[in-house]
Order: C-alpha cells, then sequence, then structure tokens
C-alpha cells in the first residue's frame, strides 16, 4: 500500500486526532488529512508548532482544525476522559487516532540506562498512549468506521543492542496493539501499527547524527500507507503491523 493513490475525498468530513502533530511525521500527516477532508484535531505540547500547522491547513483550503495542547509526560487518565468528552460534545464522535507522538531517549548499553529516562519514554511512548486510547475508545464506538493507527519500529520487532529504552517501549505498542485488535475483530473499529522506517526527522538525526538526511524519504513521501489504513478501503485491515519502506 506504499503505492496507494487515496481518492482526493477519502477523509471528507472524518474527525482525526493526530499525536505530536506539530512537526515531523504528526504534521505532514495533518496536513495530509486535513487535505483529503478530514477535520484534524492536533495535539502536542508546543502551542506554537500546532499552530504553524493549523495555519497551514486552513490557508491550503482545509476544514479548520482543532487544537489540543497537550504534555503527555505529565498528562494523567482524567485528563483524556475529559478530552474525550469536549470531543463528543464538540464533534459527536471520533473517526480515528493516529499515535505518534514519541520520544528516543538516548542509545546506552542496557546496564547504564538511567532509571528517570526510563520512566519518561515509557510515560509518553507507551502508558499516554495507553491512558489516552482507553478514554478515546466511547468516541471511537460512535464512529461508523474508525482506525487507530500506532506507531511502531524495526527495533519494536526485533531487539537492537543499545536501543533498550526505546525498543522496549515499540515491542510493548505492538502488544497493545494486537491485544486491541484481538478484542474488536468484527466490530467498526480497528487497531494497526505502521512502522515508517528512516524518515527525515529530527528524531531520526538524533538516532544517526553522522547520516545524511538527504538519503532518506521524507514525511511526505510515506503518507500513503497513512491515508490506507485511516480511510475506509482500510477497513477489513485490524491487527496488522505494515512497513512504509518494506526491506
Amino acid at each position: 500500500m506504499n503505492d496507494y493513490n487515496a481518492p482526493a475525498d477519502l477523509l471528507r468530513d472524518k474527525v482525526i486526532l493526530i499525536t505530536g502533530a506539530g512537526d515531523g511525521i504528526g504534521a505532514q500527516a495533518a496536513k495530509t488529512y486535513a487535505a483529503h477532508g478530514a477535520i484534524c484535531i492536533l495535539l502536542g505540547r508546543t502551542v506554537s508548532k500546532l499552530e504553524a500547522v493549523y495555519d497551514e491547513i486552513v490557508a491550503a483550503g482545509g476544514q479548520e482544525p482543532a487544537i489540543v495542547p497537550l504534555d503527555i509526560k505529565g498528562a494523567t487518565p482524567s485528563h483524556y476522559q475529559q478530552m474525550t468528552q469536549t470531543i463528543i460534545d464538540q464533534f459527536g464522535r471520533l473517526d480515528g487516532v493516529l499515535h505518534n507522538a514519541g520520544i528516543l531517549g538516548h542509545l546506552s548499553a542496557f546496564k547504564d540506562i538511567d532509571a528517570q529516562e526510563w520512566q519518561d519514554v515509557m510515560q509518553i511512548n507507551l502508558n499516554g498512549m495507553v491512558y489516552m486510547t482507553q478514554a478515546l475508545i466511547p468516541a471511537l464506538e460512535k464512529a461508523d468506521n474508525a482506525s487507530v493507527i500506532f506507531t511502531t519500529s524495526s527495533v519494536g520487532r526485533k531487539g537492537r543492542a543499545f536501543w533498550g529504552t526505546y525498543a522496549v517501549s515499540k515491542f510493548a505498542t505492538e502488544g497493545v496493539m494486537q491485544t486491541l485488535a484481538d478484542e474488536y475483530q468484527n466490530k467498526s473499529l480497528r487497531f494497526n501499527c505502521i512502522n515508517p522506517g528512516g524518515t527525515r526527522t529530527h528524531m531520526r538525526a538524533q538516532a544517526f547524527p553522522a547520516e545524511n538526511p538527504e538519503t532518506l524519504k521524507t514525511p511526505a513521501d510515506i503518507m500513503p500507507m497513512y491515508l490506507y489504513l485511516m480511510g475506509d478501503e482500510s477497513k477489513k485491515v485490524n491487527g496488522q503491523s505494515l512497513d512504509c519502506q518494506p526491506k
């Protein structure tokens, strides 16, 4: 589905929440979803970045997005429950979620992993994602066909030396997706993972500082998979972990 050609109205009037929407893949996904008709809810911790994405969407003729400034590191389950109630009150339902927010942490030997950094990575990459998904399910169940996309990584399928903290958070993400997909088999709600692969983002540069970013695909290059999994053409796809850049 990496060459998927999405119809222009694929996501017309669908309400889609994107986490980490301020930059990188999240910002590109929000702009791409909006260009295909979606009403985007932009969630991130830096208001100025969310406002910049908002302005780009409106300037391009997209439907006016909503902005949710939220720091996943400090948010509690009650924050997510309040957010869900606001979404239901404002939009009546939620048609999709892209869980894109995440942090890398430092690459280090397993024995040297800092305890606080472990907690921070798990809070953002796993706990926050879990609490948010739990809270959002009632809004997702109000949609005709809802799609939840989690972000995985090749190191979340096969562990890699020195990637311990991030890798474990992504192994757990795969487990969350598979559990939910099994619970919601044959329902109007589906759960899948996307592995974006090496993409020209700040996180990639952090992990591979010596790499030439010009050799990598841009976030825009990998959007066909993000469109396919969010649109109704994939409504029979559930419990899959798909690669934007298959080896």
